[in-house]
């Protein structure tokens, strides 16, 4: 079996089981899209019309209503719970719109008039003479089920939606509405149809009448599925696209921090392959140290900004103190301290010739004999001793001055790394090192410290001012920093998810589509059906019915497709309202009569208006179709339905709905026109004392309106076997007042008036002689003289016959 085959095999399950089918089968489909799809859709128990109350068709049974809009004390609609036509009929303000809405507002807790959908407004809901109790409730037969169950709905506030409904079972207890499980399915299989549903089917916005006709076909559930997953898939996009919107926002302020490595790394990070780095963005939000060559210029930076100048007290200290030093030593130049020194070196030189040439006495630089000897030895050495002892001051001094020098050479010593803006004040402070001259030495540190100390200043504020700057640029992203990171790690996170989302998004939406032109093609043949039989006497062929697009609002529509006279158009532009009113119905009956609804029962309300004649038989004909295998109930004030139906001999149920004071509300079957004027005239003529007038006039009138009532409804049988335009019947039909006329439509096929004696002639060939009697008798009531039956009981009862005669087919063929 080809896919096709499969495929429309499928569509005639229940769309629980069609759906479980379609996921079973499609091998392409991940088990988390599957189960996204289902979780969408609901589970299977809620798809569709969910836990049904039972396997069997529901049917309505009797049906109250009290307080309920014009409807004041309790109302009785009683209703035989099988297949079949109900006509509830009655005028405007009869309280009839009241029950359907009643009813409607029953299964659904709603309406468009109550709930205000409607385009007029929203009316009061609460009956104005029985507001203390609103509470509406019905018997329904459930198929399988051993005695009727009870739906009961009663509001307890003031709201329209302050209400509640709970279904009683027999074996099953009571429970609320919500879990009959037919929520879904008054929707997917809408039982209900009101004037305004009637109108809004074909008129308003082209994505309100695509959504109205998606619902008939039962694909509520599947655009309530793609509903969801397009809210879900609207949330993770909304994720992805708050990650890349702040992108290039964090990109641009990243770029203005400028040469900062933090900035550089967050760069990196972030365009990482396979997705950011989060490990290294976390760390740089935390403030953990790098250590690349951005982080090595920033720790110059650093260093600029904590750099120790020289200690220029300490350096003054030094120079004054090395100054004071070299004032010392050059005072005892020239002295005799100063030469004090000189000369015991002289004497220690000559005690150590001596020493080593003792037995030479004669003195080496003069000459002369004898004089270093050992007396000459120990004067030296107690000369030499006191020299030195005059010498000390100049020790000391010169050994001042070389400790000060070395003092302010240890106070020129290098950092361990130099900014190169300090660079040459640095070496001129070092090289004072290298200097020997204590005079020099003093002159050149002391200005080399002070040139350095004010280079060191300006450097390092320099460096503290841009470390400042760059810490403020930095804090300043971080934060955005932070906020990117955590859309990029819940991006990241909704990916997946995101997939799986798309993935069964455009599956439901395929089925969708799939399903919806399945159903349409399907329903196709019934709704021409339909409408054949309501286009009556119409020039309009409907040629196409589908839908187009997708639950996007701007490419959802119907199309209606037709033709008038063999020209193509839109149905909406050539079609008149009553022709709309009946594709509306050729579009929404079809749906009602599905095998798998639950619903065994119809209500609709109003659909005659604006219909001509002709559409009326029609829809007696669709009504009675449906009737064979449904409940068909339907509200009407337009006596022209009861009366297709009875022109041709459809069967029907009619009840009548009158409205007394106080909003009271009575149901009653309506009888036979022509019986119920018969028996009115049955009753006048039984009464005892009755006036000659009343007999005269009375009586006379009354069996003209049976005999009148039968010959309009044998003309109407016999325009339905020869195919008068019901229009021109009608007309006819207005435009006659004698009853010897109208017999001529009863009577002959070419729908003309024909002449009083063929007429008669026609009528006595058929009924027998006494017919045209009875005629001219009932007649004469309406004249001044009237006419006085001489047994009144028996003249009825001749009425009565020749009016059987007259409605009964076979004898007008």
């Amino acid at each position: 079996m080809d896919d096709t085959t499969d495929q429309t095999t499928d569509n005639a399950l229940p769309l629980p089981e069609l759906v479980e089918a379609r996921l079973a089968g499609d091998r392409k489909l991940s088990a988390p899209v599957k189960a996204l799809i289902r979780e969408a859709l609901g589970g299977p128990e809620d798809v569709e019309g969910g836990a049904r109350v039972s396997a069997g068709p529901v049917y309505l049974g009797n049906i109250s209503v009290t307080g309920f809009r014009g409807v004041g004390s309790k109302a009785l609609l009683k209703l035989k719970p099988k297949p079949g036509v109900t006509l509830v009929v009655g005028r405007n303000g009869s309280g009839k719109s009241s029950i359907a809405e009643a009813v409607e507002t029953l299964f659904t807790g709603t309406n468009a008039h109550c709930s205000g959908q409607h385009p007029s407004h929203a009316v009061r809901w609460r009956n104005l003479h029985q507001g203390e109790r609103t509470v509406v409730d019905a018997k329904l037969t459930v198929e399988g089920d051993p005695s009727p169950s009870t739906l009961t709905r009663t509001w307890t506030g003031d709201n329209f939606t302050d209400s509640e409904a709970v279904l009683r079972r027999p074996g099953h207890g009571t429970v609320p509405l919500e879990q009959a499980g037919w929520e879904q399915a008054t929707r997917a299989y809408r039982p209900f149809l009101s004037y305004a549903d009637l109108d809004n089917l074909i008129n308003g916005k082209p994505s309100e009448m695509y959504d109205n006709i998606a619902a008939i076909l039962g694909l509520d559930d599947l655009n309530a599925a793609a509903r969801r997953l397009t809210a879900a898939k609207k949330e993770l996009d909304a994720v992805v696209n708050a990650e890349k919107d702040k992108k290039p926002l964090l990109h641009a302020a990243l770029e203005e921090v400028g040469h900062d490595d933090r900035a550089l790394k967050a760069l990196v990070a972030m365009e990482e392959k396979g997705g950011p780095d989060h490990a290294v963005l976390d760390a740089l939000i935390a403030g953990a140290p790098t250590a690349d060559e951005g982080r090595l210029r920033e720790a110059r930076l650093e260093a600029a900004a904590e750099i120790e100048s020289p200690d220029l007290n300490r350096v003054g200290a030094a120079v004054d103190a090395l100054r004071s030093a070299l004032a010392d030593v050059d005072d005892l130049e020239g002295t005799a301290a100063a030469d004090a020194h000189s000369r015991a070196d002289l004497l220690q030189a000559a005690l150590g010739h001596s020493d080593r040439h003792v037995d030479d006495t004669s003195c080496p630089v003069c000459g002369t004999e004898q004089v270093l000897d050992r007396e000459w030895a120990t004067r030296a050495e107690a000369q030499i001793a006191a020299l030195l002892r005059e010498a000390e001051a100049v020790r000391e001094a010169e050994a001042r001055l070389r400790t000060t020098m070395r003092a302010l050479h240890d106070l020129a010593l290098p950092p361990r790394e130099i900014p190169a803006a300090l660079a040459e004040p640095w070496e001129a402070w070092v090289d004072c090192r290298r200097i020997t001259d204590p005079a020099e030495l003093a002159e050149r540190a002391l200005k080399a410290a002070v040139t350095l100390t004010d280079a060191c200043a300006i450097v390092a504020a320099a460096a503290r001012e841009e470390l400042a700057a760059k810490d403020e640029r930095w804090h300043a992203v971080v934060g955005l920093l932070a906020e990117w990171t955590k859309l990029s790690r819940e991006a990241e996170a909704a990916k997946p998810r995101r997939t799986a989302v798309n993935a069964a998004l455009t599956w439901v939406k395929k089925l969708t589509t799939e399903i919806r032109d399945l159903r349409v093609d399907a329903f196709a043949g019934h709704t021409q059906r339909i409408w054949e039989k309501l286009r009556q006497q119409s020039s309009i062929d409907l040629t196409h019915v589908g839908l187009h697009g997708s639950e996007k609002a701007t490419v959802r529509k119907l199309i209606m497709d037709v033709t008038v006279d063999d020209t193509e158009a839109s149905a909406q532009g050539v079609m008149s309202q009553g022709e709309l009113h009946s594709l509306a119905l050729s579009l929404f009956l079809p749906r009602t009569a599905t095998a798998d609804s639950p619903f065994g029962f119809v209500v609709i309300d109003d659909p005659v208006q604006s219909m001509d004649p002709a559409k009326v038989d029609g829809l007696a004909q669709v009504l009675d179709e449906l009737g064979r295998d449904r409940q068909v109930v339907v509200f009407t004030h337009d006596t022209r339905l009861p009366h297709a139906f009875r022109s041709q001999n459809l069967p029907v149920t009619v009840l009548k709905v009158e409205r007394g004071e106080k909003s009271k509300v009575h149901v009653t079957a309506d009888t036979d026109p022509v019986k119920e004027a018969i028996d009115n005239a049955m009753a006048l003529a039984h009464t005892q004392n009755c006036s000659e007038t009343a007999l005269r006039h009375v009586l006379p009138s009354l069996c003209r309106e049976a005999l009148g009532t039968a010959i309009v409804e044998a003309a109407w049988l016999r325009r339905n076997r020869t195919g008068q335009p019901a229009e021109c019947l009608q007309a006819a039909i207005d435009a006659t007042e004698r009853l010897i006329p109208l017999a001529s439509f009863a009577l002959f096929d070419d729908g003309l008036v024909h002449s009083d004696e063929e007429v008669r002639s026609r009528l006595r060939t058929l009924y027998g002689n006494e017919s045209t009697t009875l005629i001219h008798q009932c007649q004469q009531g309406a004249h001044p003289g009237g006419f006085l039956p001489h047994d009144p009981i028996a003249f009825v009862r001749r009425v009565e016959a020749l009016a059987a005669r007259i409605r009964t087919p076979e004898v007008n063929v």
